[in-house]
């Protein structure tokens, strides 16, 4: 949905200044590095400008989380460094935080939920952090760390919500300047805003001082998309969280500072689904030998879907790499599904020999490939002379999917897709 037009530099932008963000550089880059800007052919293709990628998933700590976790943190009194650190976090932002408090030599407690990703926890406690798991969604762990901080005097850090983390993270938006100087937009992930919030900022800021326009998209998960609804109804809603691989932007409601800069400065929110974010990973791995995690890879997910209206250079945002090997396995999986490379049919067959043998070689001879093979007599819908085979077979995509249908269909076959 648009949300302004082009004419920012008549808006007060409301948060950091474009002083606040040079400071906040100078800050951050004791721990954070200048990631790389990756040029993609591929999404050039889609959307015929040059296109080039902020390659955060190669952060330190795997995501621009450090960015904010880090400059709030360096502004901290020696007395409330004394007291340490609190966060709630599923992820990234408890990655940010612990390794800023090890920077700093502050004590740091995550509370986090009893399913965190493995590799995730074994980073956060790598960093030095007391990791406390606590529920099973982040209910818990925010309701944990709000008593913590009450009961200990520990300062809480927020993921998105607070002046210092918006300077913080906004700094990607300064090195997009600096490494793509002609950049005319710029697609970035939403969770609770902190990344959009700043990098908006810092674009719209520069822009109006240079005397010309950037457009900035943003883009959310739809199943945990508050922004575009916030945005119609002019102030902040909560959304009712469902389920979705791209669980570090699943945010139930915008941050108050950040929907307040993001109002004045996003052209636009998009939402992609999970296929379409599961289909953006698996090229990201293809095409540019990248690993992503969902959430890091919405924005892409968004050019591929035909969802952003480039005018010139642009710049996509990778926000983060930490993704489990376990859920990679699975992304992987219903992203080929999702692009018509993987697919499953039910066949249905009569209970006499040879059948197996007899499909399987149809389907050898169109150069499928079959990876998983079920055979029963229990399938919903059978005769009682009939048994069911369910193959599951890697396809080129989705014509070759159609073509191998086509032939078990001469056969006199009636196979049944799962894509």
């Amino acid at each position: 949905m648009t949300v302004v037009d082009q004419h920012t530099a008549a808006v007060a932008i409301p948060g950091p200044s474009l002083d606040d963000f040079e400071a906040a550089r100078a800050t951050v880059s004791a721990v954070a590095q200048v990631t790389p800007m990756e040029v993609s052919r591929y999404l050039e293709e889609l959307l015929g400008v040059p296109v080039f990628m902020k390659c955060e998933n190669l952060q330190r700590t795997g995501s621009y989380k450090i960015r904010g976790a880090f400059n709030r943190m360096s502004k901290l009194s020696e007395e409330e460094r004394a007291r340490g650190v609190v966060a709630a976090s599923a992820g990234n932002h408890a990655q940010g935080v612990a390794f800023a408090a090890k920077e700093l030599g502050i004590k740091a407690t995550i509370f986090t939920p009893t399913g965190v990703a493995l590799p995730k926890l074994q980073a956060t406690r790598a960093y030095g952090a007391e990791v406390v798991l606590t529920g099973d969604t982040m209910i818990g762990p925010l309701r944990a760390a709000s008593e913590f901080a009450k009961q200990t005097g520990a300062v809480r850090i927020p993921p998105f919500d607070h002046h210092d983390v918006v300077a913080g993270q906004g700094t990607v938006g300064l090195e997009i300047l600096d490494q793509m100087p002609e950049v005319e937009t710029v697609v970035v992930p939403i969770g609770g805003g902190g990344l959009m919030a700043g990098v908006a900022s810092v674009m719209k800021q520069r822009a109006a001082l240079e005397g010309r326009s950037i457009k900035v998209i943003g883009v959310q998960a739809t199943n945990a998309a508050p922004y575009p609804l916030s945005i119609e109804a002019g102030k902040i809603v909560e959304v009712s969280v469902k389920p979705t691989i791209a669980d570090g932007i699943a945010v139930s409601k915008p941050g108050e500072l950040n929907f307040d800069i993001i109002k004045h400065t996003v052209d636009e929110v998009v939402t992609v689904d999970d296929d379409e974010t599961a289909r953006a990973i698996l090229v990201l791995l293809e095409r540019a030998k990248m690993v992503v995690e969902p959430a890091g890879a919405v924005a892409v997910a968004a050019v591929m879907s035909g969802l952003v209206k480039a005018t010139g250079p642009t710049a996509v945002i990778l926000s983060g790499g930490n993704i489990d090997p376990m859920i990679l396995e699975r992304v992987i999986s219903r992203g080929l599904a999702s692009s018509g490379r993987y697919m499953k049919m039910r066949i249905p067959l009569p209970d006499r020999p040879g059948q197996l043998a007899r499909t399987s070689e149809i389907v050898a001879d169109e150069n499928a490939n079959v990876v998983e093979v079920l055979h029963t007599r229990h399938g919903t819908g059978l005769q009682i002379s009939q048994v069911e085979l369910e193959l599951h077979i890697e396809t080129r995509g989705p014509e070759h999917a159609e073509q191998v249908l086509e032939a078990l269909r001469r056969e006199g076959y009636e196979p049944r897709t799962d894509f």
